[in-house]
């Protein structure tokens, strides 16, 4: 499972989003401008998040849009 933190307003988070689509991989989207989302995730990981995008893939998590890191996560699965 691939989840997707962002916010309306980032970039970056739609520039993921796109490559995402363009690879044709499938992928939820959480808005991380709602509270209860951003703290249900602080609360998983036990720390607070300052960036978006923030990707789940699996068990892995990626902050930025880095691509290496997401491809090396994505080949995991």
């Amino acid at each position: 499972m691939i989840t997707v933190y962002s916010t309306p307003t980032c970039v970056f988070c739609h520039a993921l989003m796109a490559w995402l689509e363009q690879k044709n991989i499938e992928f939820e989207e959480k808005d991380l401008s709602d509270e209860k989302i951003r703290e249900k995730l602080e609360k998983k990981y036990r720390r607070e998040f300052k960036s978006v995008p923030i990707t789940e893939i699996g068990d892995e998590l990626i902050e930025g849009f880095n691509r290496p890191a997401i491809k090396r996560a994505l080949k995991k699965l």
